[in-house]
């Protein structure tokens, strides 16, 4: 995986984005300050996990010769008692049977940013030009 580097942008919140080769930027809303210029770093993680949720759905319908046409995965976070709060919803689009389906919902449990996210997270921070 690329390292990801964030940097001030030119808007006032603005975050520019580089993993690897790409680029992008993150944002907040004018009312929290930002100009909207890009999503969120919530937007981003939801991002995260439908992106990786459909990456992994389509893998394994491919692997198994399934017709999985598309997989729409919705995902919202909300933060209740200090919990944040994935609500994910997926949409299979394809000839696939009650059992196809199931075993598809098993394995969107499996992706790699869902492991992530559901198990323990260590985050160990360094302060350069200390």
């Amino acid at each position: 995986m690329n390292k990801v580097i964030s940097q001030f942008g030119l808007e006032p919140m603005q975050q520019q984005i580089s993993a690897g080769e790409h680029q992008f930027v993150a944002d907040v809303s004018v009312k929290l300050g930002g100009a909207n210029s890009g999503p969120s770093p919530h937007e981003l993680l939801a991002a995260a996990l439908g992106a990786c949720t459909g990456i992994t759905l389509k893998m394994y319908a491919q692997r198994k010769a399934w017709p999985l046409s598309n997989a729409i995965v919705s995902v919202d976070i909300n933060r209740a008692n200090q919990i944040e709060q994935f609500e994910r919803t997926i949409e299979l689009i394809g000839n696939l049977d009650a059992e196809q389906r199931a075993r598809l919902l098993e394995i969107a449990n499996k992706c790699p940013v869902h492991l992530a996210l559901a198990g323990q997270i260590q985050i160990s921070t360094q302060l350069l030009n200390a």
